[in-house]
């Protein structure tokens, strides 16, 4: 049995998944233009309304700023694959069979 918040394959993380509600690509088509921008070169399939929650956030804190907003949108995504990288060293460290009942 595969352990709880682990994937096969190319989805292979310990992110959370989320189920999307309305048409991706029409949010996504919504989104400021310096934010698809930044979203086209992401590491991370942000979701539209994540990215412009965080953007909105930022865009806010550094007095709408457009570049300041996006290095943070930057340091944040590699703050979540830290953690992600983090978590996946300990899962393959575990010897096989580790948390298998």
């Amino acid at each position: 049995m595969m352990r709880r918040g682990y994937r096969q394959g190319n989805t292979r993380s310990t992110l959370k998944r989320r189920v999307r509600q309305g048409d991706p690509m029409a949010a996504y088509d919504r989104l400021p233009p310096a934010l698809r921008a930044w979203l086209a070169q992401a590491a991370l399939p942000w979701s539209a309304p994540s990215a412009l929650r965080l953007w909105q956030r930022f865009l806010h804190a550094t007095g709408g700023d457009i570049d300041a907003a996006q290095k943070q949108l930057t340091r944040h995504e590699r703050q979540v694959l830290e953690r992600d990288r983090f978590h996946m060293a300990k899962l393959q460290s575990q010897p096989t069979g580790a948390g298998r009942a």
